[in-house]
């Protein structure tokens, strides 16, 4: 019995015990091992995957103690459950949660919420209706390097925000999203939502605001030019560092009409400007943040494995990789620098009523709308987009 189980018992408080299920075993599935601890009464107890294979493996795991589906109709039915885990393909979650939602189900979304604004809207105002709760994946306001940088923030050193600018390095992009169905813009909308929601969101967080306005360039500029695999062969989707360079790689997906390389401009509501930029066929991978205020500047180097954080507060008139402070940020065990047992964690203590987590139902709407109306910019040439803003009843609901 770990610390946490023995005071809890010690106390004499009883721990409702909690049947978990998880939709879409497969892939990031594997996340939903981190609820399955007896001691603690949280048992994962059905799945469900369309793949026979996935949901063989995900028994297995769990000693062929579970219940297997390939309905989650079905399973959300016929299991009692007390939360469930949607992991499944982006283009799924909408119609996903809203089932579990309207049954009352306490739902852990995996990002990004839905793959257009209307359908994360369609989300909340379910969640709403029904007095049911959700919780969005953005693990990254777990992770180590922003969970310090944002202390730094919130104590003042930099002053008041001004300015955020995100790179982000993906190596492996040819592997990851060129492969499968991530390559259509009906199954994802843009690569800025699966990958850029993530950073969106945290440069909202680390700005205390949401954008109002983007505008955006980028272009399908490298895997459209690559050798296609054929319909009906299955896709490879494995890392492998010795794909490279990218543009002697093969066996990318049949249809491609996603961009490769996606950069927007951010206007938030409280003043804040903000740019992103994404490259899919980069040699290295890193997100890379620097926040500008009215005393210093703060930039990481490195993030969900080891980081290095930089503090700038006092005039050089030169350019130093040292700041007048430094911080090494070591991550604790478990997948994405130790972000995902710890967001896991909080989904648990939010079923029990335990604790409030560090993600948000509205701050996730709208790193979707941001990437959406990006995305939509990027194709019409960088015609400044506009957010649609949520209703004041959506506002104020406590998911």
């Amino acid at each position: 019995m770990n610390i946490a189980s023995l005071i809890k018992k010690q106390k004499g408080i009883i721990m409702k015990k909690l049947n978990l299920g998880v939709i879409g075993v497969g892939g990031r599935g594997s996340l939903a091992n981190y609820a399955h601890n007896p001691e603690d009464d949280t048992l994962i107890t059905a799945g469900m995957d369309v793949s026979q294979e996935a949901l063989k493996v995900f028994s297995e795991k769990y000693n062929n103690k579970v219940s297997t589906y390939t309905n989650y109709i079905e399973m959300l039915d016929k299991e009692n459950l007390d939360g469930v885990f949607i992991t499944s393909p982006d283009f799924c979650h909408e119609e996903q949660a809203i089932a579990a939602l309207e049954r009352k189900i306490p739902v852990y979304l995996e990002k990004p919420m839905a793959i257009t604004i209307e359908g994360c809207d369609r989300i909340l105002k379910v969640a709403e209706k029904n007095k049911a709760g959700i919780v969005l994946g953005h693990n990254m306001r777990y992770m180590n390097f922003v969970l310090k940088m944002k202390e730094i923030i919130d104590e003042g050193t930099i002053g008041d925000v001004k300015a955020v600018w995100c790179r982000h390095f993906v190596s492996y992009g040819g592997d990851a999203y060129f492969r499968d169905w991530h390559s259509e813009q009906k199954y994802s909308n843009s690569l800025l939502l699966q990958k850029g929601a993530h950073d969106i969101d945290i440069i909202h967080w680390l700005a205390g605001g949401y954008t109002k306005r983007v505008t955006g360039f980028g272009k399908l500029d490298v895997y459209d030019k690559c050798p296609r695999r054929k319909e009906n062969e299955k896709s490879d989707v494995s890392f492998n560092s010795t794909h490279w360079p990218p543009l002697e790689q093969t066996e990318f997906s049949p249809k491609i009409d996603i961009e490769d390389h996606n950069m927007i401009l951010m206007n938030l509501d409280n003043g804040v400007q903000a740019s992103y930029l994404q490259c899919h066929y980069t040699p290295d991978s890193c997100r890379n943040y620097t926040i500008i205020g009215t005393k210093g500047r703060i930039e990481n180097y490195g993030d969900a494995r080891e980081a290095f954080i930089q503090v700038w507060t006092t005039r050089k008139d030169n350019f130093s990789l040292m700041g007048d402070n430094s911080y090494r940020i070591c991550p604790p065990a478990g997948s994405h620098g130790g972000a995902d047992p710890k967001i896991v964690k909080g989904f648990i203590e939010y079923i029990r009523g335990e604790s409030i987590p560090h993600t948000s139902p509205v701050a996730s709407r709208n790193s979707v709308a941001t990437g959406c109306k990006g995305a939509e910019s990027i194709r019409a040439n960088g015609i400044p987009m506009d957010i649609p803003p949520l209703s004041e009843k959506l506002l104020e609901y406590e998911y």
